[in-house]
């Protein structure tokens, strides 16, 4: 019988449901994992309520929640593409899970300036 753990869990294949709007989103990542033994690796924000639910899992899981999501975004009405990937080369799950990263993810503060960056001046107001 396989292992539920997320450590040791296969994970040789890559599923992908875009869907418009986060309560979609948040409805098939649902159904998704009710669905099969997956994990849902983020959710990615495309465009303005553009999101895609991504998840990982062996081959025959990630199908049947990819199947599953699709459907629920289909009965919702906010179904915009899917995809399933098995076996994904390296770089595209390391281009997936570093460049396409969760929308509930702390923003990183920005980087300090430079002691030696000249200081813009503020603009001056036009009198009435």
């Amino acid at each position: 019988m396989a292992s539920t753990d997320t450590y040791t869990m296969q994970r040789d294949a890559i599923g992908s449901v875009e869907v418009f709007g986060l309560v979609a989103a948040v409805e098939v990542a649902d159904v998704m994992l009710k669905t099969a033994n997956i994990i849902v690796k983020s959710f990615c924000n495309a465009d303005a309520g553009i999101i895609s639910v991504i998840c990982e899992g062996d081959l025959a899981a990630c199908k049947a929640a990819v199947d599953a999501g699709k459907a629920e975004a289909t009965r919702m009405g906010g179904l915009l593409g899917s995809t399933l990937i098995g076996r994904p080369f390296t770089d595209t799950a390391t281009l997936i899970s570093d460049h396409a990263g969760s929308i509930f993810m702390v923003a990183k503060a920005p980087a300090a300036k430079s002691a030696m960056a000249p200081v813009a001046k503020p603009a001056k107001g036009r009198k009435k």
